[in-house]
């Protein structure tokens, strides 16, 4: 059963939005993110925040992991590189954010430039656990690092909207900003930021899945050596995709230590990059779907089983993320053995449903 309309030519073939649903959906979805921080409180504003954090840095595992097919298990560590990045970039030299954000993407991108040439002779388990390494390797330059510089392992995160002269103030962006009789908090400009950026990070990945370094990507991911007898070059392609992602990663990074203005290494760790793996596998690898639907929801249900958590009769001495992960992951788990594809397979089942009804085909 197929789950798209039939399409007779290439060009309606790759319309990102080839009928009037899926605009009218695209509409729909913008205007709802529009409303949301006007009603949303501060807490889960700040969910929404990581949220959209999160939708980003997965993009970047889902270019690497669905689309190349490269194990990854130090996804944090560019997160932490693009994260100092700003800190450093915004705190000491006096940069404004939107400076800091291309510049926390290029610095996490050569270092994965540089990982790139192992994955040219490792693949499966041998990469992760190479890409571990590099995790605990940038955890260690970092915080020895900074205590050499800083005297400290924690720095904070300024915003400046414009060039500033540096100091530990906030920065200009997160003070209140009124407009036509309407006041905008800090963390709900945050919100509109990341919420263009984690669109315009979509847009990118699935443009990149369309692309012949998508295509590229994909091959190598299911048979290189086949890919390499019809033209592909896997060392090249893999380059790309540890470039994008490390890239993309960095962008994160440093989107997360606006978003944490007190910035310290305790959460960039192991548990971050299996956390990112959870989510394009609970989306749906191989999707850049997969990649917003799963961080979404991973992030959003967080929260909830924390709520959940506290209710029922676990042990006192279990903190609300034990109590968490208990539940969460038990449940992602049952998830994946009864629907392998993730959401993206419910959503298939959902669109295969209202093609086939009535009787289309």
């Amino acid at each position: 059963m197929p789950t798209r309309a039939l399409v007779t030519s290439y060009a309606d073939d790759l319309k990102l939005f080839p009928d009037m649903w899926h605009r009218v959906g695209l509409v729909v979805f913008i205007l709802l993110g529009l409303s949301f921080p006007l009603l949303a409180n501060d807490y889960w504003l700040s969910i929404a925040n990581n949220a959209l954090i999160a939708v980003v840095a997965a993009v970047g595992m889902m270019i690497l992991t669905g689309f190349a097919g490269q194990v990854s298990m130090g996804h944090a560590a560019f997160l932490a590189l693009g994260a100092y990045t700003a800190a450093i970039a915004g705190g000491t030299f006096g940069l404004p954010f939107w400076l800091c954000l291309p510049l926390a993407g290029l610095v996490a991108a050569v270092i994965g430039l540089m990982v790139g040439p192992f994955a040219l002779r490792l693949e499966g388990l041998y990469l992760a656990i190479v890409t571990i390494g590099l995790l605990f390797l940038v955890e260690h330059l970092l915080r020895n690092g900074l205590e050499v510089v800083f005297g400290k392992d924690y720095l904070s995160v300024p915003m400046h909207t414009w060039f500033s002269a540096g100091g530990d103030e906030l920065g200009s962006f997160r003070q209140p900003w009124s407009f036509a009789g309407m006041t905008l908090s800090p963390d709900q400009k945050l919100y509109l930021l990341f919420g263009v950026l984690a669109l315009g990070t979509a847009y990118l990945g699935k443009n990149i899945a369309r692309s012949n370094a998508g295509r590229a990507m994909m091959a190598v991911r299911d048979r290189d050596l086949a890919a390499a007898v019809l033209g592909v070059n896997p060392a090249q392609t893999k380059f790309v995709a540890f470039g994008i992602s490390s890239f993309l990663a960095g962008v994160a990074g440093a989107m997360y230590a606006f978003a944490h203005p007190v910035l310290t290494l305790e959460p960039f760790n192991i548990k971050m990059s299996i956390e990112y793996i959870a989510m394009v596998v609970l989306g749906g690898v191989g999707t850049i779907f997969g990649a917003v639907w799963g961080a979404l929801v991973y992030t959003v249900f967080q929260p909830l089983a924390e709520m959940l958590g506290s209710v029922l009769p676990f042990p006192q001495s279990f903190s609300s993320e034990q109590q968490a992960i208990l539940l969460f992951f038990p449940l992602l788990c049952f998830f994946l053995m009864f629907e392998p594809l993730g959401l993206l397979g419910i959503w298939l089942r959902i669109k295969r449903y209202f093609l086939a009804w009535p009787f289309r085909y």
